[in-house]
């Protein structure tokens, strides 16, 4: 293709310029104030994460969740939940890149595929310490600028039409400038 070929224009638009994907599997581990007897749930809440750009090909999410967990003591006499905030940072590639891509501004939109989410919640063979098990799944995306290469149609009629309309005289003078309404008066 010719540099200024008459059947093609180049095009500037922002577009996704790079995709990524990432599942994370983590274990965090709580000491709860008591000797745990057994576990009788656990859940995650009060996920929140912001997404940037760390390089040309990795986005870092940082991210926080809390993790209860409802547990027995005193030989299951007693139960008591226990909450605890974990931060995580992951570094998601990005794996699709378009190599068109220009210009320093690059917006990251990251979504959660998966929620974090307990996987297994187990006391440790110390007997006073919970182990638990979280998956969690990111997509994300880089959005910049990049370069469209358009085929022209030049046999296409519709590009020939003008965007300019004469108006009539007689359009013109049967505009009114103050139109009323039915059962609206006009104040003065």
């Amino acid at each position: 293709m010719a540099f200024f070929d008459q059947d093609y224009r180049e095009i500037i638009t922002k577009a996704v310029i790079g995709k990524g994907r990432k599942f994370i599997r983590d274990t965090n581990t709580m000491t709860p104030p008591q000797r745990p007897t057994s576990i009788l749930g656990c859940w995650i809440i009060n996920h929140h994460y912001k997404a940037k750009l760390q390089c040309e090909d990795v986005v870092e999410i940082h991210g926080s969740y809390e993790v209860n967990i409802w547990f027995s003591y005193n030989h299951n006499t007693k139960t008591q939940v226990v909450t605890e905030k974990v931060e995580y940072t992951d570094e998601i590639p990005l794996s699709v890149r378009d190599e068109q891509s220009f210009g320093n501004e690059t917006e990251v939109i990251a979504k959660v595929l998966q929620q974090p989410n307990c996987l297994e919640c187990n006391i440790t063979t110390e007997g006073h310490k919970i182990k638990v098990e979280v998956e969690r799944e990111f997509l994300v995306e880089a959005v910049g600028e990049t370069k469209l290469c358009v085929r022209i149609d030049p046999s296409c009629e519709s590009c020939e039409d003008s965007w300019e309309w004469p108006v009539s005289d007689d359009e013109l003078s049967s505009i009114e400038p103050k139109h009323k309404s039915k059962g609206h008066e006009e104040r003065v």
